[in-house]
């Protein structure tokens, strides 16, 4: 189903907003890797955010993921702070991890094995 207009204006102002959040709580570094939000989907009633955190050099990013979660009552009442103006009701949030950066480096790996495969067999053959 697509997102409609309002859906994408909201998932914006959720991702502006929880950005300056996660900066101004010190959230954005966490166990010594940097976070940062690569996506956010609002639900059709906007009564739902989900939040896709990305993690990059975090030891265990369920533990820092759970960290986010435990703060989550701090980090919501900054949001309602931030955005009172913009929506009447401060949609539930939800955290995720966001794994498509460590497909895609998987990925890469697996070419790259093929593509050293092929000049494996290129040079046996002649």
């Amino acid at each position: 189903m697509q997102e409609s207009k309002r859906q994408k204006q909201v998932a914006a102002l959720l991702n502006e907003e929880m950005n300056g959040i996660f900066q101004k709580l010190g959230l954005n570094m966490v166990d010594g890797g940097m976070v940062s939000i690569s996506g956010v989907k609002v639900t059709p009633d906007l009564l739902e955010a989900r939040f896709y955190l990305s993690f990059f050099q975090v030891k265990d990013s369920d533990k820092a993921l759970k960290k986010i979660e435990d703060r989550h009552h701090e980090i919501k009442k900054e949001l309602a702070a931030s955005v009172r103006h913009q929506l009447r009701n401060i949609p539930v949030l939800k955290f995720y991890t966001d794994d498509t950066l460590d497909h895609v480096f998987k990925m890469e790996e697996l070419f790259k094995k093929i593509e050293e495969e092929r000049k494996g067999n290129g040079k046996q053959e002649e």
